[in-house]
């Protein structure tokens, strides 16, 4: 199975490809200076150089706050480009794996988001997200879009990474305490993405949307807690890490209250589930902050 991945330099991608090197896999990933998705002909080049099996694209503008002044930008490249991949992928029967998110929703249901539930994205994010998956619908029925939420790993930037850099020169974290989701670490989207590959290349897949998040749910609050938490261990710092509300701290763009998504389905139809969020969170946590042995000369 040949995988060719959009988006091989952020945080997602280098997860992906550091897992199928791992697996032995065949994957081609291409970063932004190798293709530009937002072009045709770029896109139209790597397929027919790779000609892979399947395609998954992690690129994404994810800069929320800042999509409010770029919605030009944001829109080219989570709405246009994901349609022209789709395009694309539809002429070759190329099975497609897109990865989007929870910020499709409003926030306001009361329980997990299912994959049924109506969209009604807050922002320039989360519209342009959702016009990127009605653009690949549009294009053909061979592909899967996965929605996920607040993504975190070793790899890139992201809200962990943030909160142990805040916490080694800060004796108070304030954090918002009135949103919720499951944090989901890059590995279990990586395990996920694969999961789901193989069924796609052999057509058993059941095409169409799917939810991909982390197991469990938390607040912003609650998820910097574990993460000091776990860092404690190595570092021996234990910053206060006080509750806030949305209101106590404005930006740009509105944030769902609940971005919490039920991935059941995923786990019935690709037989994966992710791990608890708390599991993940020491994991990466470890790995950033374990010491890299040095070998005696």
């Amino acid at each position: 199975m040949r995988i060719l991945l959009f988006g091989a330099d952020g945080q997602l991608g280098r997860e992906l490809t550091a897992l199928a090197a791992e697996r032995g896999l065949d994957l081609r990933g291409l970063n932004r200076a190798a293709v530009d998705i937002t072009d045709p002909a770029a896109v139209a080049r790597a397929l027919e150089a790779n000609r892979p099996d399947v395609v998954v694209n992690a690129a994404a503008y994810t800069a929320v706050d800042k999509a409010e002044s770029e919605p030009d930008l944001a829109a080219r490249v989570n709405a246009g480009a994901p349609g022209l991949i789709a395009e694309r992928c539809a002429r070759y029967r190329t099975p497609l794996i897109h990865i989007s998110t929870d910020y499709v929703f409003d926030g306001t249901k009361a329980g997990a988001y299912a994959e049924s539930d109506p969209i009604a994205p807050l922002g320039v994010y989360g519209r342009t997200k959702a016009a990127g998956e009605a653009a690949i619908r549009a294009a053909g029925e061979r592909h899967l879009i996965l929605r996920t939420s607040w993504v975190y790993g070793v790899h890139g930037a992201n809200f962990l990474k943030t909160m142990l850099r805040l916490a080694g020169d800060r004796d108070r974290l304030t954090i918002v305490a009135d949103q919720r989701g499951c944090p989901t670490a890059t590995r279990d989207i990586a395990e996920g993405i694969l999961a789901a590959a193989a069924p796609a290349v052999t057509g058993a897949a059941r095409w169409g949307t799917y939810h991909l998040a982390g197991r469990g749910v938390t607040t912003w609050h609650g998820f910097a807690q574990e993460i000091i938490a776990r860092a404690a261990r190595h570092t021996g710092r234990t910053p206060e890490v006080a509750p806030i509300t949305t209101a106590d701290y404005p930006t740009p763009a509105r944030r769902p209250a609940n971005s919490e998504l039920n991935s059941q389905l995923f786990e019935r139809t690709f037989g994966f589930k992710a791990a608890p969020w708390q599991q993940r969170t020491a994991e990466v946590v470890d790995a950033l902050l374990t010491p890299i042995p040095v070998e005696a000369p």
